[in-house]
């Protein structure tokens, strides 16, 4: 336990809670959980609001103290992993077995139970969020239980992306597939006008635009190929020259390698190495989900609000997924368009900058992540979420006092 002064990665949130609790032990842990009145976890801290926040009179727990599990089953492959444990950590561990996931994030440095809970997710048209590999989910209740979800549950659809409402999650059981290479080439300006996107989503395992919204289209498309696959014919941009980094100003070193040279899964689909500091390091951040049907008209509508949009802006990310069966996963029941916006770390005129995007984007039934900054009232996601109700009634029963919701989760259970 320790009482120091804790905030989340970004240092936009400092936690009111008095105590950050580190059981050794998941009967320790249960014991703490039974025990208290409202609870918390804190992942790898990079929420970029108060998802986390227990309130003072809260316990917040950190999952770090615990074994940090990682039995990979070869034979079934799947992977069961700790409610601590980091991508990084999880994907060099299952490299070494010959094994992979299906895709990552942008960053390795994320916990897996945080960001399956929250819809974290990577890229590509085929590629559902991470919380699609998830076949198992292993939580400690609100009386100190622990209850096993597995796929074939009717309660498994609000089991992963479950904002931390339902319990701490102990261990997740995940699928896994051959391990592969991937090249990863960047290129250089590419218009809006006349963009044919599902052609260029489509063009790669992985595909990521890059735009500072100063000008009407892409300063950098960053395109990931397994090399089990046709070499992908990216005739939108020029090449780039150099290394570069999405964020302009920051090093390319930071960044996994470019350039087409083959490598393993985990050392590409990233964009940032786990050894360096991810992104910009001083930032905030909003993303927002929506059909991909809408991408090309979300766009454009950005466009018209692009001189707003810039001079609070370091990046605007443009991705795809497919879709998921995950109840508050953004991406449920839709192949999506994510719309990722990496602020300056200032969110007096951020803000206001925010809502603007949510107005514009409102048409296009955009869901906002869960785990970033957004203004989206409850009473709009009710209508974003079809299964919001199946969520509340699952929460009811397995927290009918409702120890595991703070302020952020009331909200959207009472939308």
């Amino acid at each position: 336990m320790t009482t120091e002064t804790l905030t989340n990665w970004a240092r936009n949130i400092t936690y009111t809670a008095k105590e950050l609790h580190r059981p050794r032990s998941v009967d320790a842990l249960r014991t703490l959980v039974a025990g208290s009145e409202r609870v918390r976890v804190l992942g790898s801290g990079h929420s970029f609001n108060e998802i986390a926040e227990p309130g003072p009179e809260g316990v917040l727990l950190s999952l770090t103290g615990l074994p940090p599990t990682i039995e990979v089953d070869t034979a079934a492959r799947t992977v069961r992993v700790g409610g601590g444990v980091r991508y990084a950590e999880l994907a060099r561990a299952v490299h070494a077995q010959g094994l992979a996931l299906h895709n990552m994030a942008s960053l390795p440095h994320i916990s897996v139970a945080g960001s399956v809970a929250t819809g974290t997710h990577g890229s590509g048209d085929g590629n559902g969020p991470l919380a699609a590999a998830v076949r198992e989910v292993e939580l400690v209740t609100a009386d100190g239980t622990t209850v096993t979800l597995a796929r074939g549950d009717d309660r498994f659809g609000g089991a992963v992306t479950s904002l931390g409402a339902l319990g701490v999650v102990t261990a997740l059981t995940l699928d896994l597939e051959p391990a592969f290479e991937v090249s990863q080439h960047v290129f250089g300006q590419l218009p809006l006008a006349g963009l044919d996107f599902a052609a260029v989503s489509a063009s790669a395992y992985s595909v990521s635009l890059f735009t500072r919204w100063r000008n009407s289209g892409f300063d950098q498309a960053w395109v990931k190929q397994r090399t089990d696959r046709p070499a992908p014919d990216f005739s939108w941009a020029a090449p780039a020259d150099r290394a570069m980094h999405p964020v302009p100003g920051m090093p390319a070193v930071n960044c996994t390698e470019q350039f087409g040279v083959p490598g393993p899964w985990h050392e590409r689909l990233p964009h940032f190495r786990a050894e360096f500091t991810p992104s910009s390091g001083d930032e905030l951040q909003s993303e927002y989900l929506l059909p991909r049907p809408f991408a090309v008209d979300a766009l454009h509508a950005l466009d018209e609000i692009r001189h707003a949009v810039a001079p609070v802006l370091q990046v605007c990310e443009v991705r795809t997924m497919a879709a998921d069966e995950q109840w508050l996963s953004p991406a449920h029941g839709r192949d999506t368009v994510a719309l990722h916006f990496t602020w300056i770390a200032d969110a007096a005129p951020v803000l206001p900058v925010v809502r603007r995007v949510e107005e514009v984007l409102a048409p296009f039934e955009a869901r906002p992540h869960w785990g970033k900054v957004f203004t989206v009232p409850a009473v709009a996601l009710r209508g974003l979420y079809p299964r919001l109700g199946d969520f509340r009634v699952l929460a009811d029963a397995l927290d009918p006092a409702g120890k595991f919701r703070n302020a952020f989760v009331r909200r959207v259970l009472d939308a």
